[in-house]
C-alpha cells in the first residue's frame, strides 16, 4: 500500500533510513527515497538534514543531484536566498546528467522565474543533445519542461518545439496540454469545454502513469575485466556465461542494440561488483553461481539507481570503460 497521510511518510522514511543502515552501498538512493518522504510529510528541515548529510559524504555519486533536490526543498519552506545560491551554483558547474537540470528549472518555473527557468532547460539541452541523435529518455523530459515554459511565455515554437513534439506520445498534443488558456475552461459551465478538459486531464495523466511505471531503465549487467576475473576464479561454474571479458563487453552492446531495435525505451547499464554481487545472493539465500540471479541482480541495482543510461552520445566517453569515444569504441559498429 502506498503511503497516503503525512504519518504513513513518515513511517516510510524511518523504514528506508533503517535500511540504509543495513546496506551502506545503497546509502545514496535510499536517503534520498527517505528525504522525499519526509518532504511529503512537510518534515522539510528534517529531509534538510538528510541531503547536507549526503553532501558530506566523501564518495557521493550525484552531488548535483542532490544538491537540486536540496535547493527546491529549501525554497518551498522559506529559505529563497540559499536556494537560489545553490542554483547558481548548479548552473555555473554546468552537470552532464538530465535530472539535476530538471529540478533545477522546474523550481525556478513553480516559482514564476519563467526567464531563468527557460534559461536552465536550454542550456541543459544545449550541453546533453548531440543534432541528429536519437533523444536519451532521461533527457525527453527537458525538451517538454522547455515547452511548457516556452508556452506559458507565450512565445513562437523554434526547432526543439518541434522536436518535443515528436518525442511526446500522449493522444493530446503538447500544445494543448501546456496552453495557458487550459485553466479558464475549469471555470466554465459549457459541457463541451468541460469534456475537452477532462480529456486533456486524462492524457495527462496517462503520461505521468507511464513515466512512474518505468522508474528506472530496462538494464544489463556490466563487469568491468578485475571483477569479472575475481568473479570466474570464486565462482567458474559462470564461466560458461562470460567466456571472456572482449566476449562480455560484446554481447552486452549486441543485447542493449536488440533491445533498442526491438522499441523498449529507457534502456541502461548497472556496473557489478563481487561484493555486492554476493551480498545480494545471501539476500536472496541462493548461490551466487547460480546463472538466474544475474538478471535478477541487474534489475536490483537498476532500481536502487545505479543504472546509466545507453546510448551515451558518440562523443562521450564509452560506457566500457575505455580511454576512447562510444563512437570509436562500442559505438563504432
Amino acid at each position: 500500500m502506498r503511503p497516503d497521510t503525512p504519518a504513513d511518510h513518515t513511517t516510510e522514511a524511518e523504514r528506508l533510513l533503517r535500511t540504509a543502515g543495513q546496506y551502506p552501498e545503497d546509502r545514496e538512493p535510499l536517503l534520498l527515497r527517505a528525504a522525499a518522504h519526509l518532504e511529503l510529510a512537510d518534515d522539510r528541515a528534517r529531509a534538510t538534514t538528510l541531503y547536507d548529510d549526503l553532501l558530506g559524504s566523501p564518495d557521493l555519486d550525484r552531488p548535483h543531484l542532490v544538491k537540486a533536490l536540496k535547493a527546491a526543498n529549501l525554497w518551498e519552506y522559506g529559505h529563497e536566498a540559499e536556494a537560489r545560491a545553490i542554483i547558481d551554483g548548479i548552473r555555473t558547474a554546468s552537470p552532464r546528467e538530465p535530472a539535476p537540470w530538471e529540478i533545477v528549472a522546474e523550481t525556478l518555473e513553480s516559482h514564476d522565474e519563467l526567464d531563468a527557468a527557460h534559461d536552465s532547460f536550454t542550456t541543459a539541452l544545449t550541453l546533453l543533445l548531440t543534432p541528429g541523435e536519437e533523444v536519451p529518455y532521461a533527457t525527453q523530459s527537458l525538451l517538454i519542461g522547455r515547452h511548457r515554459v516556452r508556452r506559458l511565455m507565450g512565445v513562437e515554437h523554434d526547432a526543439w518545439d518541434e522536436l518535443a513534439d515528436t518525442v511526446h506520445t500522449a493522444s493530446v498534443p503538447l500544445d494543448e496540454l501546456h496552453d495557458p488558456k487550459r485553466l479558464w475552461a475549469l471555470g466554465s459551465s459549457d459541457p463541451d469545454e468541460l469534456q475537452a478538459e477532462i480529456t486533456r486531464l486524462r492524457a495527462e495523466l496517462g503520461t505521468y502513469r507511464t513515466a512512474l511505471s518505468r522508474p528506472f531503465p530496462v538494464a544489463v549487467l556490466h563487469w568491468p575485466a578485475t571483477e569479472l576475473d575475481e568473479l570466474l576464479a570464486a565462482y567458474p561454474g559462470l564461466r560458461s556465461e562470460y567466456p571472456s571479458h572482449a566476449d562480455h563487453l560484446d554481447r552486452l552492446e549486441a543485447a542493449l542494440r536488440d533491445l533498442h531495435q526491438a522499441g523498449t525505451p529507457n534502456l541502461g547499464i548497472v556496473t557489478g561488483t563481487v561484493p555486492s554481487y554476493e551480498a545480494f545472493a545471501a539476500s536472496e539465500a541462493a548461490s551466487p553461481s547460480d546463472p538466474d540471479l544475474l538478471p535478477q541482480y541487474a534489475t536490483t541495482l537498476a532500481a536502487r539507481g545505479r543504472a546509466v543510461p545507453w546510448p551515451p552520445a558518440r562523443t562521450a566517453p564509452c560506457w566500457c570503460g575505455s580511454v576512447r569515444t562510444y563512437g570509436e569504441c562500442h559505438g563504432a559498429g
